[in-house]
């Protein structure tokens, strides 16, 4: 049986890319500090080891993947900690490119859209370098994760480790989700269900594009099975302002009001993938819309919230 280290695996995204390499017949481990997992933990079916891949305890190898995901993903998350997630972002994917290395595993960087910063190109394309403010408080999760594509393009060119993909993930939201993660998606259906305001940054104008999680899902199992080693967006092409993604909210779950907040430091102004690539190298595309992937996850943080 084949055999993947999903590092993050206790995480939303980490979770359910367990559940897919299981159900493909992959034997799974999962690395995790366990600093924010999902509220339904790892999946059952993984062997789980605690700790850091900054400091990676002993793992039951081998393993002919390696799924790098380790990093807390949102705002609130990375800024309580802005020298652990640099440390994740550099020396954890140094410490499990080695891994690789020995192990002579694929391996496949999670990075992110916020290596685009605050874009001036719309939509972004992969070959977009960028505009990160390296001074920004924000900067601490934008740069470690291009630290984390540059060195593992380095392990790449030496040889060290052959079989790289790199994946660039957009906003994701779905089922798996913390309710406290901090994430619009989280942050605005988990407010509605407890009848408090809606919190709205700015004016609203800024827009994101959300991806239900399972087609990102599927985005990362084809191109960890193509022979890609360019970097590859993968999100929705859906482009939506938070004032939009509000009244989406509220008008499945009532109205609860409208609490506004100032815009957070370097916050993007538009973000929505170019996906040319993942359609032309992967034949992917996000197959639901927003319409589509809101009520059952509005129906999980129900179920969460009521537990």
């Amino acid at each position: 049986m084949s055999r993947a280290l999903v590092t993050g695996g206790a995480g939303f995204l980490g979770r359910n890319l367990s559940a897919r390499l299981i159900a493909e017949g992959y034997e799974v481990v999962v690395l995790d500090d366990m600093s924010s997992p999902s509220p339904l933990g790892a999946h059952e079916d993984a062997t789980v080891v605690e700790g850091s891949v900054v400091e990676p305890p002993p793992l039951p190898g081998p393993f002919d993947r390696i799924y790098h995901l380790a990093s807390p993903a949102s705002p609130p998350r990375y800024l309580l900690d802005p020298i652990g997630t640099l440390r994740t972002g550099a020396e954890g994917t140094r410490q499990m490119l080695d891994l690789a290395e020995r192990e002579g595993s694929r391996f496949l960087l999670a990075s992110t859209s916020e290596v685009y910063g605050d874009p001036t190109q719309h939509p972004q394309s992969e070959d977009y370098p960028g505009s990160v403010e390296v001074t920004s408080t924000r900067a601490c999760y934008d740069e470690a994760k291009r630290y984390a594509e540059a060195v593992t393009y380095a392990y790449h060119r030496q040889g060290r480790v052959p079989e790289i993909r790199v994946v660039r993930i957009f906003n994701t939201y779905g089922p798996g989700m913390a309710p406290n993660d901090g994430r619009v998606v989280s942050n605005f259906i988990t407010q509605a269900l407890q009848g408090r305001p809606l919190s709205l940054h700015g004016d609203g104008s800024q827009t994101r594009s959300f991806c239900y999680v399972d087609d990102l899902i599927d985005g990362i199992w084809l191109l960890s099975n193509s022979d890609v080693t360019v970097p590859v967006n993968i999100g929705s092409a859906e482009e939506m302002s938070m004032k939009d993604l509000a009244d989406r909210v509220v008008e499945a779950l009532g109205d609860t009001g409208i609490e506004h907040h100032p815009l957070p430091e370097s916050d993007p102004v538009r973000r929505r993938p170019d996906l040319t690539r993942a359609r032309e190298l992967l034949g992917w595309e996000p197959g639901v819309s927003l319409e589509m992937g809101l009520p059952p996850t509005m129906e999980y943080f129900k179920s969460v919230l009521d537990a």
